[in-house]
């Protein structure tokens, strides 16, 4: 491969941080080395997420500025990868002149290969077939020297077409791997002073529905649990309908496992929830939030709510509110609706304004605000056993880690910490992190 050094934009969640990863390996193993500066790069990959509106636009605008950086220099790669790649396919490469690659979801495995062939041809590729088998799934790539956590993917795609979800569309249907893949990939990272791993999915609690054997997340993460080296367990996303009885168990059973879930609600209207095609009632939502805490008291839940949605009434906004006080999340990730290509929703009639929109989720987030500094400010004066990442983003004379159910500490200490469970006494709450001191 003639072009030596290459620069990867990420857009989206865990699943995409993760799919960046493996093409920076597949592409240092091809010969070529990773840029500190996109301005310093041969070749430069965006990898795009089309989940939210918002990726999107901020995905379009820096090939905006990369199309400027390719007249610069004629002989940059510019690629796009992802679920954007996947959605538009040639009509991306029509769309952004000076384009080079699209590469869809099921074929990162393909990006070294077409990097060679635009080499020789010059003209733009493009590669958004789906396979019966996703070959990238598998692709090891450790995290960079020091780190001591790592994402390993156990599943990709999904089956559940909620009505405002590209993913379906975009990933594929479900596909499980071998259990004896994930499991050796983990052992391989143990053995490279990986403490942590989070197991990734769209969702993980159908894993191994296809295997017909009997062998579910539960057997997964109980198997897991068993690779020497491996400290803490952890795992996103879960889908409330298939959070089964042997998965909440898991919490009370597996030492290793991090007490925190991540559990997306959407909404706490079952007319919404109905519209949306999620298969649960918000009754049921809470009855399995409360198992969860049966089986764990001190289990952190965090989850995803939309506001907005075509035909969300008013009341159905206060269904979700009356939830939220009665759930009392950890954390939310929350999110104005907005229509996605190709979904059901997008086709539905009766909008909700705009400005309605908004009024909604701030109203949401303050409320979510006032819980989540509650929640920060009863662990002061608590030891949480805290696996300390690296420096903290604020400041490199302090470290920081996360507590077993998912919490940001701040803290000073040296570099000789990174890497080691350490004992903390928490100090100080904030909205976003508390800050704590070595015991």
């Amino acid at each position: 491969m003639r072009h030596k050094s290459f620069y990867i934009y990420t857009f989206g969640c865990q699943m995409n941080v993760h799919d960046s990863e493996q093409m920076g390996a597949l592409l240092r193993d091809s010969g070529c080395l990773p840029a500190a500066d996109p301005a310093a790069a041969d070749i430069v990959i965006v990898n795009t997420c089309s989940i939210r509106e918002k990726a999107d636009q901020k995905a379009h605008s820096l090939l905006g500025r990369l199309r400027r950086m390719k007249k610069k220099n004629p002989r940059l790669i510019v690629g796009v990868a992802g679920c954007l790649a996947q959605q538009w396919g040639e009509e991306f490469a029509r769309r952004i002149p000076g384009l080079d690659l699209v590469v869809g979801t099921h074929n990162i495995h393909l990006i070294p290969e077409m990097i060679a062939r635009v080499q020789t041809c010059g003209a733009p590729l493009v590669e958004t077939s789906f396979r019966d088998e996703v070959n990238s799934i598998g692709i090891f790539a450790p995290p960079g020297n020091g780190a001591v956590s790592a994402f390993v993917t156990v599943m990709q795609g999904c089956d559940n077409f909620c009505a405002y979800c590209v993913v379906p569309y975009l990933r594929g249907r479900e596909q499980s791997r071998r259990p004896e893949d994930i499991l050796e990939e983990i052992g391989k990272l143990a053995g490279r002073g990986i403490s942590e791993v989070t197991l990734l999915g769209q969702n993980v609690n159908s894993y191994g529905a296809s295997f017909g054997n009997g062998y579910d997340f539960a057997s997964l993460l109980r198997d897991v649990a068993g690779v020497k080296g491996v400290e803490r367990i952890r795992f996103t996303t879960s889908h409330p309908k298939d959070l089964s009885e042997r998965i909440a168990r898991c919490f009370a059973e597996i030492g290793s496992l991090c007490e925190h879930i991540h559990l997306p609600v959407q909404s706490g209207s079952d007319s919404v929830l109905t519209a949306m095609n999620r298969g649960y009632r918000a009754a049921e939502y809470i009855k399995k939030v409360d198992k969860l805490r049966q089986m764990c008291s001190n289990i952190s839940v965090t989850s995803d709510i939309i506001v907005g949605f075509p035909g969300e009434t008013e009341e159905d906004f206060r269904h979700t509110i009356r939830l939220m006080e009665r759930v009392r999340f950890d954390g939310l990730f929350s999110f104005r609706y907005s229509d996605r290509p190709g979904t059901a929703a997008a086709g539905f009639a009766a909008k909700v304004e705009d400005k309605v929109k908004r009024e909604r989720l701030s109203e949401l987030q303050r409320l979510q605000d006032g819980i989540t500094l509650e929640k920060h400010e009863a662990a002061v004066g608590s030891v949480e056993e805290i696996l300390i990442e690296g420096y903290s983003r604020n400041s490199r004379a302090e470290i920081s880690g996360r507590t077993r159910t998912n919490k940001i500490v701040n803290l000073e200490g040296g570099p000789e910490w990174i890497g080691k469970t350490v004992p903390v006494r928490i100090e100080k709450a904030y909205l976003h992190s508390l800050r704590g001191k070595l015991v």
